[in-house]
């Protein structure tokens, strides 16, 4: 089978300050590029996670998760074990493997991270979280948007390891 010209997906080129950015609690998600304008190729984002954010444990089955820190310095578990990550660290998490982050300094960590395929992990996070607005503080995740995660994480091949 030739590809054509017109089988092919545009070229994505999301400037500084673009994509779509939500708060999921007090962490800060701009989504680059998602399952639909990949169509379903990854999801590719920048996050930026104040000290001791991060997610619980989890796994996700269908997808392999990896993880770029700009700056900061967080705590990665793989399975039952930690280790540290710094900037220009690279972190790659193969599909069913049980881990979380966690910002364990002083100040907000910055990170990029994809998923492969992408499963639409941007609109979980766009369920439960609220659109980001320049110049005011985003608020810890409140008892129903912990509850959403709960409720919501199985629709976004996302399984809680706690």
């Amino acid at each position: 089978m030739t590809t054509t010209e017109n089988d092919l997906l545009p070229v994505i080129h999301a400037k500084a300050g673009q994509g779509q950015a939500v708060w999921f609690g007090d962490a800060i998600y701009s989504f680059k590029a998602t399952k639909a304008t990949t169509n379903g190729a990854l999801t590719f984002a920048e996050a930026s996670v104040p000290p001791g954010g991060g997610p619980p444990p989890h796994v996700h089955p269908h997808a392999d998760e990896a993880f770029f820190i700009l700056s900061g310095e967080l705590e990665f578990l793989n399975g039952q074990e930690t280790f540290l990550a710094g900037e220009g660290d690279f972190v790659y998490i193969p599909r069913g493997t049980r881990h979380r982050f966690r910002n364990v300094g002083l100040h907000v960590s910055r990170l990029l991270f994809l998923f492969t395929p992408s499963t639409g992990m941007e609109n979980f996070f766009s369920a439960i979280g609220t659109p980001a607005r320049p110049g005011i503080a985003p608020l810890p995740l409140t008892p129903e948007q912990q509850r959403q995660i709960v409720e919501l994480a199985p629709e976004h091949d996302l399984r809680l390891a706690l």
